[in-house]
């Protein structure tokens, strides 16, 4: 073999190999993000002797009719879930003695008054919250506006879920159903609203909690990060924003975006040589365990400066079946928040704060204006 044709193989074998790379990177939607991940783990963290804050936030997309079960299938669910959580979570405290939350997104389309009592008794207790989940599809701003207003007055004047500001406003974190916040599927599915984000903040949302969504075509290409979001009118607005700091006021046109961890697990290949995305998922096919602890820390999510307060934003389908029987039967509780103890409690450089979505951004408001 003469040297320009073993050029031309090295050229041919390396234009496959690329070709077969962004093959991979498409079928999992990372061309979205893959940038943004690199980017970070090239940047370089401001350390300092500080003790961490870590303050951990479960956002569950509690939906009792998931796969359109009947009412007594869905209260099946709830019953077991009101049972069986709190034994486990009074067993558990973070560093100040607060026991586990547990923040219900309910969605608006599945409401039903029995099971808004039975989260209601769960947060009196001490141990939840509630925020605002939505499913739709073919909407419009102005429908929109009417099912957000009419559902949150009615958590808040019949179930006492929910707050009013300091202009009587009743306010309320938000997760889109589907992922496809602001119209963000490219084929339009399950929204239809280019100007969601100023509808939301019309509405009184302070915050959302959606992303990431990874391996969802819906996935921004900013990750791991706090910002800022503006409508611009078009689809998914929010895929890039500003960076929220210290001493940065938010306008009223900004939406703040809170997103959970979205990494890559090199210690957990497929095929033993692609690494699995982990977005701060919990399900019965993504269990806690200590290693994923470790990297959802790594993912630095905070203000920019004081990155000794780390947010961690997980999410899960509590009352899919299958993730249920992952943490009651198979110990997902007992093994997340002993994870999370065993790490971040148990030790002189860190503190853990376990949060519900609110408290995670109050906090952040908080450090913003100090």
């Amino acid at each position: 073999m003469d040297i320009t044709t073993m050029f031309y193989m090295i050229i041919l074998i390396v234009i496959t190999g690329l070709f077969i790379f962004w093959l991979l990177l498409k079928s999992r939607n990372m061309q979205l993000w893959i940038i943004s991940y690199f980017r970070q783990i090239l940047k370089n963290k401001k350390t300092n002797d500080q003790v961490k804050h870590i303050y951990v936030c479960l956002a569950d997309h509690y939906e009792p009719y998931l796969n359109n079960v009947t009412q007594r299938k869905a209260h099946q669910r709830v019953k077991r879930w009101v049972k069986n959580y709190p034994v486990i979570a009074f067993k558990h405290t973070d560093s100040f003695g607060n026991h586990p939350q547990h923040t219900y997104f309910y969605p608006e389309e599945e409401y039903d008054e029995w099971v808004l009592e039975q989260i209601k008794i769960l947060c009196d207790k001490g141990i939840g919250d509630l925020e605002i989940h939505l499913h739709h599809d073919d909407d419009t701003s102005e429908n929109l506006t009417i099912t957000l207003n009419k559902f949150k007055q009615l958590l808040y004047d019949k179930h006492g879920f929910l707050r009013k500001d300091s202009n009587n406003v009743i306010t309320y974190g938000f997760i889109h159903g589907n992922w496809a916040l602001d119209n963000s599927r490219p084929d339009g599915k399950w929204c239809g609203v280019d100007d969601e984000i100023d509808v939301l903040l019309k509405t009184g949302c302070k915050f959302d909690m959606t992303m990431p969504s990874a391996p969802s075509d819906t996935q921004t290409s900013t990750i791991n990060s706090i910002y800022l979001a503006k409508e611009d009118g078009l689809r998914k607005s929010h895929d890039t924003g500003k960076t929220f700091n210290k001493g940065i006021p938010i306008k009223e046109d900004e939406l703040l975006m809170i997103q959970g961890p979205l990494t890559l697990d090199w210690n957990n290949r497929k095929f033993g040589i692609i690494p699995r995305i982990d977005a701060g998922e919990l399900s019965f096919d993504a269990p806690p365990t200590a290693e994923r602890v470790e990297l959802w820390e790594k993912c630095g999510i905070s203000l920019p400066d004081v990155e000794n307060h780390i947010f961690i934003k997980l999410h899960t389908h509590g009352l899919d079946d299958s993730n249920s029987e992952m943490f009651f039967d198979k110990q997902g509780f007992e093994n997340l928040w002993n994870a999370l103890e065993s790490r971040f409690k148990d030790s002189d450089s860190y503190k853990l704060h376990y949060v519900t979505a609110w408290q995670m951004y109050n906090k952040i408001i908080e450090l913003s204006n100090n």
